[in-house]
């Protein structure tokens, strides 16, 4: 990370992040054409979770490249200066990280997946019927690296 000073190394900090995050956006890549895309997702502080349709784009390059680097942001604004078109800015916390995605396939690792994604937007597990984990592709991303970063931009004027 080039600026230091906004770099956030508390685990716990990126965690809150993470949790307090309303979408995360994926980047994949296959041969020399990248692929970016936001979904919603589960994460169990080791781990992110997502779920995609039977086929599509995503699994055409999960299929190619299981590497995947991935994005989260929170309390973001504007940061204006009425006198200096160059000073204005963005206040924000940031999590980048990259893993390695791979399918669930059991009922079991599904339907904690599918509860870990339903906790993160409704605060609360739910009873996952065994046929929705069988047709629903649910994906779990092992962390290899995460990074955060805040910039806390005053306005001025």
């Amino acid at each position: 990370m080039r600026r230091h000073d906004k770099e956030i190394r508390s685990r716990a900090e990126i965690d809150a992040i993470i949790r307090a995050a309303e979408v995360c956006r994926l980047a994949f890549a296959r041969n020399n054409d990248p692929y970016l895309v936001p979904v919603s997702f589960g994460y169990d502080g080791e781990r992110l979770y997502f779920h995609t349709a039977p086929k599509g784009r995503k699994i055409d390059f999960i299929e190619s490249n299981r590497r995947v680097c991935f994005e989260f942001e929170t309390d973001v604004a504007l940061v204006k200066n009425p006198d200096d078109a160059c000073a204005w800015s963005f206040s924000f916390q940031s999590v980048i990280g990259s893993g390695t995605v791979s399918e669930l396939v059991s009922t079991e690792e599904k339907t904690h997946a599918l509860n870990q994604i339903m906790l993160h937007y409704s605060g609360r597990e739910w009873d996952i019927p065994d046929h929705r984990a069988a047709t629903t592709r649910v994906w779990r991303i092992d962390i290899d690296e995460i990074t955060g970063k805040r910039s806390e931009e005053k306005a001025k004027g």
